[in-house]
């Protein structure tokens, strides 16, 4: 029998003018449709469930669906059935995830084989059949997500089509890449793209305090980006599947995941605490450092503008789930960025390390890497490669199990291959026919005002 899982707001004890403490819990599903909780914080599951070791270590040699269950049962078996749930994930999980050996016992975890060759896919295919089920009202669902690349093209296709649900997405008009731009473009049907004029940190906070607007409460609003649980959830199963693919026995991992707003790093930590061997969480970021000053000086302070890097879906100056890390190390940072309460910083550098990686090392690596191993990585991989191995050098563990994770596909950035490399990297089947896509976003500007003017003009009203 599964305990019923109850989710809380990170700021649930925060007292700010203006903003009332949300005292209430909250069932997965009515955090799944609400996005984010109404005192703008984030939702945390009650307790985080544990699953035996030989669970995790029988899922060797098993299809990824069964990682799947195993991780999904533990959070949703009192609100969704056993089919349900079984149709949801073999329909969200119907490409490969290949695990590409490097040197020794190092490994590269490939997440880029989905429908739109990025990382994201694995969160927003789970999530988007978990909303379609679990929106029963009749009224339509809007979902607002804001993008610094590859979420909202993977966001936008996984619910394209999807009945009673609508989707905005906004990204940094200047900071895709030209693939990302065309994927991002060009979804249609159910779909909107907003190119704004400004950074990710803009567009995140225009969704953000679209959330928290009273004028808007009509329109059913939810959250796609990882605010949403419900992106966190299926980010825990790829790290369970590659451990039990690649341990011997029970050793302990090391993971290394290149990070922008943090929830695919929250994902290896919260399967951590599920039970999971982790030896240690490497979090490298791109010139965007604040975290890994965080961890180094034990101040905090965001990175405002973001920096413009290689790597652009990692250009997050303030990412939106340090809430959620500082919450389950005892603190509270607000989406602004500021400390109300300090977490456990001794705990977090016992589990965690973080490192700055420029673009010039980000281009050195990516160079490196395929000369040396014939292993093609693009920016992001390329951080957490690299992130790796400054982890290795500093604490001379050179005999760990170590998997860093390579979050979308190196054809997504063609002329950085290329003008590296002297190659093309071969398109996957998903991005064959990306180039013959047509279709244009609608700019807008930073301003909120004109954001919310955009949506209540636009969105269908659940009233």
């Amino acid at each position: 029998m599964h305990k019923t899982l109850r989710y809380y707001s990170t700021n649930r004890n925060l007292h700010q003018p203006g903003i009332a403490p949300f005292k209430k819990t909250v069932s997965f599903s009515e955090a799944l449709l609400m996005g984010q909780a109404p005192d703008e914080g984030l939702f945390m599951p009650e307790f985080i469930p544990v699953i035996p070791l030989e669970d995790f270590a029988a899922l060797k040699g098993r299809p990824y669906t069964d990682a799947a269950m195993l991780v999904g049962r533990a959070f949703l078996a009192s609100e969704i059935g056993e089919e349900s749930l079984r149709k949801i994930i073999a329909d969200s999980y119907n490409y490969p995830v290949p695990i590409e050996y490097v040197d020794g016992r190092s490994y590269i975890l490939r997440l880029d084989q989905g429908p739109t060759a990025s990382f994201k896919d694995f969160a927003a295919r789970m999530m988007a059949r978990l909303m379609g089920t679990m929106n029963t009202s009749g009224k339509t669902l809007n979902v607002l997500v804001a993008t610094s690349g590859d979420t909202g093209s993977a966001v936008g296709e996984a619910f394209k089509g999807v009945t009673g649900i609508d989707v905005t997405i906004l990204y940094p008009r200047n900071e895709v890449s030209g693939r990302q731009k065309r994927q991002l473009d060009s979804i249609g049907e159910n779909v909107r793209t907003l190119s704004i004029e400004g950074k990710f940190d803009d567009c995140q906070n225009l969704v953000k305090q679209a959330f928290s607007d009273p004028d808007l409460s009509n329109f059913n609003l939810t959250s796609a980006n990882s605010i949403n649980f419900g992106r966190i959830l299926p980010q825990i199963i790829y790290y369970v599947w590659a451990w039990a693919q690649l341990a011997r026995d029970a050793e302990p991992a090391v993971f290394s995941v290149p990070s922008g707003n943090f929830g695919n790093a929250l994902g290896c930590e919260l399967a951590r605490r599920m039970g999971l061997p982790v030896k240690k969480l490497i979090m490298p970021t791109n010139e965007n450092d604040e975290f890994p000053n965080f961890l180094k000086s034990g101040i905090y302070k965001k990175v405002s503008p973001s920096r413009a890097c290689l790597s652009s879906a990692m250009n997050v100056g303030h990412p939106s789930n340090l809430a959620r890390f500082f919450d389950l190390y005892g603190g509270n940072v607000d989406r602004t960025g500021f400390v109300n309460s300090d977490p456990d910083l001794e705990q977090m550098r016992n589990n965690i390390f973080s490192v700055s990686i420029s673009d010039q090392e980000t281009k050195k690596t990516i160079k490196r890497v395929y000369e040396k191993y014939r292993v093609l990585v693009e920016p992001h991989g390329a951080v957490g490669w690299k992130g790796l191995e400054v982890y290795q050098a500093i604490n001379g563990d050179n005999n760990s199990l170590c998997i860093s994770v390579e979050t979308a596909h190196p054809a997504k950035f063609p002329d950085e291959i290329r003008e590296l490399l002297g190659i093309s990297p071969e398109l996957p089947p998903s991005m064959k026919d990306i180039d013959k896509r047509t279709g244009e976003a609608i700019p807008i500007s930073a301003n909120y005002e004109d954001f919310k003017g955009y949506l209540r003009n636009n969105l269908k009203s659940a009233l």
